[in-house]
């Protein structure tokens, strides 16, 4: 197992840079549990990371850090394990994965099984690993489709004392016979509560090894991108049409009014026949845009325009939605899911998720208004377009979608925004009005303090007593959890 004593991690972006005692890059099940256990020992703590993905600081430990390069291959499902029906003809397709795979790596894999089989939902980006967007509920956009952690039907994880559990709903996919005779040293805990909580973990409850996703029969997508204005999506909306008529929708907005109104990019994903399919030619989105998202340069231009011209990004933002209509993308799902080119220009942000009630209405336009005012105050501009994106309600516990369907707002900036981290502070104070829950693992502002982590998540005091079994020892405490409220702490006076 190879280690390195006071290393240094950076994530993707470089906002985020930690010296931890040590870093660790374990192969195998029994280094992870010896891991943890020294952990323990030397009176420290222990966090896994996955790609460095995450703008926020919920992949940080100053203790031990775990990268997962090492666990990072498909594996067996082990049918010996399982339920006889949970395996038999007709059921719903399973994939057992270590959790440092990336989904890029994952869907690959998927394609390559006879018969093959794709993931039925992903993000717009295929680099995370799998524990890490199981761990943030990270999602894709769907009303369909609860986050990703929702396809989730069994999970191993690391847990207090280097204790091996999998962890599954009460009527889980393993046989608890055939497990304890063929895993001697490990646990299965099949309980709802459980389940629910450690499915959305957010690191606190154990480092995951691995999991077991529902898939399905590999399919392909045709995605269409038309200019509409937010008076029209706003109605559309309204009336759930859209989103009850489409596998997939999203939306991409400025919030800079054009001719009176709020410029909009639809974006409609549906199923096609195989044979139609490939009898369609057009297999790439605008290749000039995709060509000018993957020059070098590029994030030059745009970062040095947003530094010293900043007036200039409302025309920016409307040419960039104007620049990305297409009427016909069609490829396998997991092509068409990954938005492209646009995942390496240099930015980062802010997402929160609104009840869609209403107040996901509202919300935009209050955007509009926060964006306004910052701009005639204080010269400070938004600078990258505005993602709409739509979630099923989520049992997980700590789900920015739990109990609710959900519009998800990615709040999307320039690296060299001047004001941005201020900007998305004061979009997230006036989206918490509206019922708004952060992303974990994007850029935010949530502390522990006032009970607003409470208010937030109802089943909190249930997320809480499986998290005071699974880190009895504190072993997986953050400077992200202590900040938050996920960790207890004391004072004496």
């Amino acid at each position: 197992m190879r280690s390195i004593r006071r290393g240094t991690w950076t994530n993707h972006t470089g906002n985020q840079v930690v010296d931890p005692l040590r870093i660790y890059e374990p192969r195998s099940l029994d280094e992870l549990v010896a891991i943890v256990r020294d952990a323990e020992r030397d009176g420290t703590t222990v966090r896994a990371v996955g790609s460095g993905h995450s703008w926020s600081d919920c992949a940080l430990s100053t203790g031990f850090l775990v990268r997962p390069t090492g666990l990072a291959r498909p594996m067996r499902v082990e049918a010996e394990d399982l339920k006889p029906e949970a395996i038999a003809p007709g059921a719903e397709p399973l994939v057992r994965t270590q959790a440092g795979i990336r989904l890029k790596e994952l869907n690959a894999y998927l394609a390559s099984c006879r018969p093959p089989l794709a993931l039925s939902n992903m993000g717009g980006y295929d680099h995370q690993t799998v524990a890490g967007v199981l761990s943030t509920a990270t999602h894709g956009s769907g009303i369909g489709y609860g986050p990703i952690a929702d396809f989730t039907r069994s999970l191993d994880v690391v847990a207090s004392g280097g204790r091996v559990i999998r962890i599954e709903p009460s009527d889980g996919i393993t046989d608890p016979a055939a497990y304890a005779r063929n895993h001697p040293g490990g646990e299965l805990r099949q309980d709802d509560q459980w389940f629910r909580a450690a499915k959305v973990g957010v690191g606190c409850l154990g480092i995951v090894h691995s999991a077991f996703l529902a898939v399905e029969p590999a399919f392909w997508l045709k995605e269409v991108r038309t200019l509409s204005t937010w008076r029209q999506v706003r109605t559309d909306l309204a009336s759930g049409s859209v989103l009850a008529d489409n596998r997939h929708y999203e939306v991409l907005f400025s919030p800079y009014p054009r001719e009176g109104d709020l410029p909009c990019l639809i974006t409609t994903r549906n199923p096609v026949p195989t044979d139609v399919a490939k009898a369609d030619p057009r297999r790439t989105r605008n290749w000039l845009v995709e060509l000018a998202s993957s020059l070098p340069f590029t994030p030059w231009v745009l970062n040095f325009v947003a530094d010293h011209w900043p007036q200039l990004s409302p025309r920016m933002l409307y040419s960039s939605l104007t620049a990305l209509a297409n009427d016909d993308y069609t490829n396998v799902s997991y092509d068409v899911l990954n938005i492209g080119a646009a995942n390496v220009l240099p930015a980062y942000s802010a997402e929160i998720g609104v009840p869609m009630d209403g107040r996901h209405l509202e919300a935009v336009d209050r955007i509009a208004q926060i964006a306004e005012q910052h701009r005639r105050v204080g010269n400070i501009f938004h600078t990258a377009p505005i993602s709409l994106r739509f979630v099923r309600a989520s049992d997980a516990y700590l789900s920015m979608m739990h109990g609710r369907d959900t519009m998800m707002i990615e709040l999307i900036l320039m690296t060299k925004t001047e004001g941005g981290f201020e900007l998305l502070a004061a979009y997230e104070d006036a989206l918490y009005a509206l019922g708004g829950r952060p992303h974990w693992g994007q850029v935010n502002t949530l502390t522990g303090s006032g009970g607003l982590l409470d208010e937030m998540y109802p089943a909190l005091p249930q997320w809480r007593e499986v998290h005071a079994d699974l880190n009895s020892s504190g072993v997986f405490d953050s400077p992200f959890s202590k900040r938050v409220g996920l960790s207890p702490r004391e004072f004496a006076r």
